[in-house]
């Protein structure tokens, strides 16, 4: 979010989920209007209820069609959801129409390393300015080191039993089938940025 400089700009967070990153920007970055958007109106409704900087609202919306006006936000974040919407190309469509010329649009992710060509391919036909880009897997790995212990031992507290595996596979906790992805290269953690021409 920092890559965007949010102080005094109109910030749109897509994938906002339970809001706590929208919640950081608005309260610590200093826009002058934080949006967090969500496909989740469960996300939403509990982001608005738990966050009430004045600064900052929540929205349900789908990242592929944003029910925003067109030339609205200085600034568009993205962190860690992409991977989950159906067509790509969509989104940074989308995400380009509601940017105002001259925004930002900062977004981070992970990708299979066979998929970044084609992702690499949206961007290029985005009529975005790329003006940042940076492989971030390894500070991704050792945040996970970091965290590994502490998620192992949630997991094993509120977690039963038969369904542990997957949820340690989903926190990226060490040695399970995404952290070894990551390890091995055949999952990538992608950081960029774009201007609106």
């Amino acid at each position: 979010a920092s890559k965007v400089n949010p102080e005094g700009k109109t910030v749109l967070e897509v994938g906002s989920g339970r809001g706590g990153g929208a919640w950081y920007v608005a309260k610590y970055l200093k826009p002058k209007k934080m949006t967090g958007l969500d496909f989740s109106q469960n996300a939403v409704d509990l982001s608005n209820k738990f966050y009430t900087e004045e600064n900052l609202n929540f929205c349900q919306g789908d990242a592929e069609s944003l029910p925003l006006e067109g030339n609205t936000f200085d600034a568009v974040i993205n962190v860690e959801s992409s991977h989950c919407y159906g067509s790509m190309q969509s989104f940074v469509n989308e995400t380009s129409r509601v940017l105002k010329p001259g925004g930002l649009f900062s977004w981070a992710d992970l990708r299979a390393a066979d998929e970044v060509e084609e992702l690499e391919s949206v961007f290029a036909n985005s009529g975005l300015h790329q003006t940042h880009s940076e492989i971030i897997t390894e500070n991704v790995l050792n945040a996970l080191d970091g965290i590994t212990e502490r998620k192992e031992k949630a997991i094993n507290d509120s977690v039963p039993g038969f369904i542990r595996s997957a949820f340690r596979d989903f926190a990226g906790v060490k040695d399970t089938r995404i952290y070894n992805a990551f390890a091995d290269g055949n999952l990538v953690y992608l950081s960029k940025v774009f201007q609106k021409s």
